[in-house]
């Protein structure tokens, strides 16, 4: 077995010059494939779900090391035909043993930044399958597979055959939501905590304090991306696509720079006070406490979508 140093020259320079798959206008009929698959650099694999499949179109992470791989998230659609997740990584996976001589065994572990639906839907296409573990998405059995036995604060290891990933806990926006730094590429996932688009805090007061303590556990580590799951805003700041939107043609990057830490930490103390949705120039904050909370998001959205057709109709 050909092992790879994944410390020597850590964290190293890989590819996010990429144009993510952004769906097709209304009524255009769909192309390309189910998921975009992209190289940040040949251990390191970027997933994007179609919208053609769901609007929600998740990105998904997947991780080689020398003993076990592990993939973040399984999108948002179950059906191995319309969105053929497990075919996708079991080639990915193929290639990469093949190119480095690993062992027959190499282990795949199949874990969740959070267990929304979008985010887990997929898992059966792995279930049977040799040599993988697909880790339960409720609290108690995230805490047990990564060995948390101080919930959130504690920060762990998962080693994949030196590729050695931190993780922490991060509820608040789902109570088992985590993030995961990795050395060798200076990623910091952040599930949907922080990503260019509606931050939902289910929990304000646990977002809050997972905002601060985000911030303290990147300023300890090289981090050189902030890397969340979706993509929800427009160029413009503060202007997000309606929810369900399935054309996004003028997103920004996927990542974020490790400064929008700060930002959201100090966008989540100002949105705890009132409920509803707080608007920032590259994210938005959806405190969702309250009894006025939800008919405030409803009304947002309907007026989003009417201004959306209004200004197709003149299009």
């Amino acid at each position: 077995m050909a092992m790879v140093d994944f410390e020597q020259g850590a964290p190293v320079s890989g590819d996010l010059d990429v144009v993510w798959d952004h769906g097709v206008p209304r009524k255009a009929p769909a192309s390309g494939p189910a998921i975009q698959v992209h190289a940040y650099d040949e251990h390191t694999i970027i997933l994007r779900q179609s919208k053609t499949t769901s609007f929600e179109a998740p990105f998904l992470y997947l991780l080689m090391g020398n003993d076990r791989a592990v993939l973040f998230d399984t999108g948002a659609t179950a059906d191995a035909t319309a969105f053929p997740l497990r075919a996708t990584v079991d080639d990915l996976l193929a290639d990469w043993r093949e190119r480095h001589d690993a062992r027959p065994d190499h282990h795949l572990v199949v874990a969740h930044s959070h267990a929304h639906g979008d985010h887990v839907a997929a898992d059966d296409q792995f279930a049977g399958r040799a040599d993988t573990t697909v880790v339960g998405t409720h609290l108690a059995a995230v805490q047990e597979f990564f060995g948390f036995s101080s919930w959130p604060e504690e920060v762990v290891r998962l080693d994949l055959g030196g590729r050695v990933l931190e993780v922490t806990g991060i509820p608040g926006h789902h109570p088992a939501s985590i993030a995961v730094f990795d050395p060798w590429t200076g990623f910091l996932l952040t599930g949907d905590s922080v990503y260019p688009g509606r931050l939902y805090a289910r929990d304000m007061t646990a977002f809050v304090a997972s905002a601060e303590r985000l911030v303290d556990f990147a300023a300890a580590r090289p981090v050189r991306h902030v890397m969340g799951c979706h993509i929800e805003m427009t160029r413009t700041p503060g202007q997000d696509y309606p929810m369900g939107t399935t054309y996004q043609p003028d997103e920004p990057p996927l990542q974020m720079s490790p400064d929008r830490l700060p930002a959201v930490r100090d966008a989540a103390r100002a949105a705890a006070a009132k409920p509803g949705m707080h608007v920032f120039d590259d994210f938005l904050i959806f405190n969702q406490t309250g009894p006025t909370a939800m008919p405030r998001l409803i009304l947002r959205i309907l007026r989003q979508w009417l201004i959306a057709r209004w200004s197709s109709s003149r299009a």
